[in-house]
């Protein structure tokens, strides 16, 4: 197996850093399960005063497959715990230009190395309304763009929070057409986390953004198989390099289990092109140097898929999701590994 670069010591912070981010959240009165729309601009604005212009990947908390299109129960917190890793061996730089990262030292294998774990909490307010916070730790590594030295940051992933708005549900549908997807509307913002901005594919925008997306899925052909959609626009009030992101899927249900997969387009509206410096050698993968722009213009083509497994009886639900990107600009060539698990509690629902 492919050595990382991030060894086991690094993997011990996140919880660490997890337990610190969830005192200061507390302490700071983050742990509010509602808020309309104009209350997350004006908490956007609020934090931008401080947040300093910058870019690096994309990387922000989001529940794969279109999950976010339905609600919890009124009263119920839906507990999430997610860990996610990824390793890229190729980069596309300046624009659709594809160059190895892949810098072997000892007979083992570097690249661009991701570890990240968070936690997500979404609590059903009413019948149709719902809102949800995520909050996590996140480390990145790679030797390939210092002549062989290495770039890492440990630290808070950006924060996101939402309100969500269930305009269609498929299941109780009393509109007259049966036709209707499951449509959720939801109202999101992002808050910068703490890790080094400056590091080349820093794990995250950190930048402050207001991000409103529809969330679809419905249920169509034979038993159990339907398709899911989820298109978003985030505008990045602090950086100003605005982007959309959309995804388009399939599902499968079987008893209490769901296959999915399908394809993601991410689209940087605008931006600067990532420039490598000379490599250090004939063949070696590794460069004196990096231009990282604070604007990158980050374009990427992904295929996802995953599975999950939810219990009958308590309706725990395991999931294992993956994602592969195959093109882009100003990206890297990640391959994403991800296991979750929701605990839904039921904390004021009636019995």
């Amino acid at each position: 197996m492919k050595a990382s670069i991030l060894r086991m010591a690094s993997l011990a912070a996140l919880p660490v850093l997890a337990q610190n981010l969830m005192a200061s959240l507390w302490r700071a009165g983050v742990f509010v399960f509602y808020a309309s729309v104009s209350d997350l601009v004006v908490v956007c604005l609020v934090v931008s005063g401080s947040a300093t212009a910058t870019q690096a990947s994309e990387d922000e908390p989001r529940r794969p497959f279109a999950e976010w299109a339905d609600v919890p129960l009124p009263g119920q917190l839906i507990f999430g715990t997610l860990y996610e890793q990824s390793e890229a061996y190729h980069i596309w730089e300046m624009g659709n230009n594809r160059m190895p990262v892949n810098t072997r030292v000892g007979g083992e294998n570097y690249g661009i190395d991701v570890r990240q774990g968070y936690f997500t909490f979404d609590y059903g307010i009413t019948k149709k309304w719902a809102a949800d916070l995520n909050v996590g730790a996140t480390t990145v590594g790679w030797r390939a763009f210092d002549s062989g030295g290495i770039g890492k940051t440990t630290g808070l992933m950006d924060l996101t929070f939402g309100a969500r708005y269930q305009i269609f549900n498929e299941t109780n549908n009393d509109t007259g057409w049966p036709w209707l997807p499951t449509l959720t509307f939801r109202a999101g913002a992002i808050v910068p986390g703490v890790y080094d901005r400056h590091v080349a594919f820093a794990p995250g925008n950190h930048g402050v953004a207001i991000e409103p997306s529809l969330l679809l899925r419905e249920h169509v052909g034979w038993p159990g198989f339907g398709v899911w959609g989820d298109i978003l626009y985030r505008w990045e009030h602090t950086i100003g390099a605005d982007q959309y992101i959309g995804s388009v899927g399939i599902f499968q249900q079987i008893k209490g289990w769901e296959l999915d997969a399908g394809y993601r387009h991410l689209q940087t509206i605008s931006g600067e092109d990532i420039v490598l410096g000379p490599e250090t050698g004939p063949g070696t993968s590794t460069y004196t140097s990096i231009t990282y722009p604070t604007d990158v213009r980050e374009i990427s083509d992904s295929i996802d898929a995953g599975f999950s497994y939810t219990t009958s009886k308590r309706h725990w639900r395991y999931g294992f999701h993956a994602r592969k990107t195959f093109d882009g600009s100003n990206t890297d060539s990640a391959l994403w590994l991800g296991a979750s698990l929701d605990i839904p509690l039921d904390l004021f629902t009636s019995k």
